[in-house]
């Protein structure tokens, strides 16, 4: 593969995307881009990444940056456990090198939250350390390349991508190198449809030599979808909205959201969500009008909301929640609240605060209604 880096990294001079990412050299830059694509595509985190740095421009900003505001910062992308990891990296950067990224590769592997290929992407693309990088494309372009069978993220299959990796890096443009090969990945080798014809260096490629393309890499097993019935309540009081914090040992931990609670088969919705409510943060809501229903996805979960709404009396409050808040939520998709139950929000306010993209949608069906 070294005699191909030549006309790989042709091809990505002439072909590679205009990505904002890939205009500076700034570590800090580099790994919050690499820390929002993890999961998520490329056209979703551009704008998330020109707001989030426009905000937190340097890693000291958000290391003195409150849970709230890093969360109103990134609600929307999902997998909130990256934001809290990217803070605890900000803040080691501030503790350990004087908010200085190191042009060191262990060093950066030490951030919290920073991996192999994350401190490898930031090495390479920074600093022009020559260090490889795999991720899902990379390993994808490999497997088909050098008919690498197995599990690409796990044991042997794993070590030999890694290794044929960091033996075929450039070590002159690594930081091009490793993006050129991820690129090919993104745009060229999918993983349905490649476009081998357009591959700069498919006449190296054993797959597409065999016939076997589809093959490689190994397809991973699926888990089954699971299908979770939820019952949320838009609570309306004046013009404020009731919200609840989700507990730090629920999913999407920190953020707000609407209370909410998962449903086993058959059951009365508006009947056992009353009953929770009264019984979780002692409001008495009169009467509960189905307005809607949202639908979501969160790995494998397939999840499907009935959205009820009820207007409450002016001065309306709640008790800390009680009760064992665990068995209403068991697999913590609905939002679990934390211990201090239900907050009131101006409903001019809700588009500025840190939302589950779950709760927003939630929202909107009670709006459309």
């Amino acid at each position: 593969m070294s005699s191909l880096a030549g006309p790989l990294l042709a091809w990505y001079d002439a072909h590679r995307r205009d990505l904002p990412w890939r205009r500076t050299s700034d570590p800090w830059a580099i790994l919050v881009s690499e820390v929002m694509l993890q999961q998520t595509r490329v056209e979703v985190v551009e704008e998330y990444w020109r707001r989030f740095l426009a905000r937190f421009d340097r890693p000291a900003a958000l290391a003195a940056a409150d849970d709230e505001e890093l969360l109103q910062h990134w609600a929307g992308l999902g997998y909130y456990r990256r934001a809290r990891f990217l803070k605890a990296a900000a803040a080691a950067v501030v503790e350990r090198h004087g908010g200085r990224f190191p042009a060191d590769f262990d060093a950066l592997l030490a951030l919290p939250g920073v991996g192999r290929y994350t401190a490898g992407a930031v090495a390479s693309i920074a600093f022009g350390l020559p260090r490889p990088v795999v991720d899902g494309n990379v390993a994808r372009v490999l497997s088909r390349l050098f008919l690498v069978e197995g599990d690409p993220t796990r044991g042997a299959t794993a070590r030999r991508l890694w290794q044929l990796a960091e033996e075929h890096l450039d070590r002159e443009r690594p930081g091009d190198f490793n993006q050129a090969v991820m690129e090919l990945g993104a745009v060229v080798c999918r993983p349905k449809s490649p476009r081998c014809e357009d591959c700069p260096i498919s006449g190296a490629c054993r797959a597409r030599r065999d016939g076997v393309i589809d093959r490689f890499p190994t397809p991973k097993a699926r888990r089954a979808p699971v299908d979770v019935r939820v019952a949320a309540a838009v609570l309306r009081r004046a013009d404020e909205v009731g919200l609840v914090r989700r507990d730090a040992s629920a999913r999407m931990a920190g953020l707000l959201d609407l209370p909410a609670l998962e449903l086993a088969p058959r059951t009365d919705a508006p009947r056992r969500l009353s009953e929770w409510l009264r019984a979780t943060f002692d409001v008495s809501v009169p009467r509960l009008s189905r307005v809607g229903t949202a639908r979501h996805g969160i790995t494998h979960h397939r999840i499907e909301v009935e959205v009820y709404e009820a207007e409450l009396a002016p001065g309306t409050e709640a008790s800390p929640p009680r009760g064992d808040l665990a068995a209403a939520a068991p697999r913590r998709i609905a939002a679990a609240p934390d211990a201090d139950g239900l907050r009131w929000f101006r409903c001019e306010d809700l588009p500025g605060l840190g939302l589950s993209a779950l709760g927003r949608k939630i929202l909107a069906a009670a709006a459309d209604a």
